[in-house]
């Protein structure tokens, strides 16, 4: 039975990699809770119970920086309700369209929701850009504090 739960918590690691990039998958969460329950399996043995609060914490700074980038990015350029809401739906269309569309449709979703706004093509690109940019800086903070989680998980786990 501990293969079939040491392998669950690798699938859930390998799967939470990939949800750092993929938005409808909550990487971070699924990181660490692989590395919880590889850490149980062990009876907190090698992966103590300090790591796991650390990696837990580490799983909120990234939800925390993730949501707040955007936002910021956003909010810089005096973005609207609707350009949030616009780049919220872009990003779920583009979860159908494969890596661009993750990466173009939120950009996309609030250029339209910001011109539906205000009507303004200019401030609709300039809004569209740093709310993109906001989303792009969040997703590589998310990216690097993953692979700082595995980093930590794999030290504690071998050492």
């Amino acid at each position: 039975m501990d293969i079939v739960l040491w392998l669950l918590g690798i699938v859930l690691m390998a799967v939470g990699v990939l949800g750092t990039v993929l938005p409808a998958l909550p990487g971070v969460v699924l990181v660490f809770l692989g590395a919880w329950l590889m850490a149980w399996i062990d009876d907190y043995q090698r992966v103590s119970i300090d790591v796991v609060v650390l990696l837990g914490g580490l799983t909120v700074l990234a939800w925390v920086l993730d949501y707040l980038a955007a936002l910021l990015g956003a909010r810089n350029a005096g973005a609207s309700r609707q350009a949030l809401a616009g780049a919220a739906i872009g990003t779920v269309i583009g979860l159908f369209m494969g890596l661009v569309g993750v990466l173009l449709m939120p950009f996309v979703g609030a250029v339209i929701g910001e011109f539906m706004a205000r009507r303004d093509h200019a401030r609709s690109l300039q809004v569209g850009v740093a709310t993109w940019l906001g989303l792009i800086v969040g997703l590589i903070a998310k990216v690097a504090i993953v692979f700082m989680m595995l980093g930590i998980f794999l030290v504690a786990l071998l050492l």
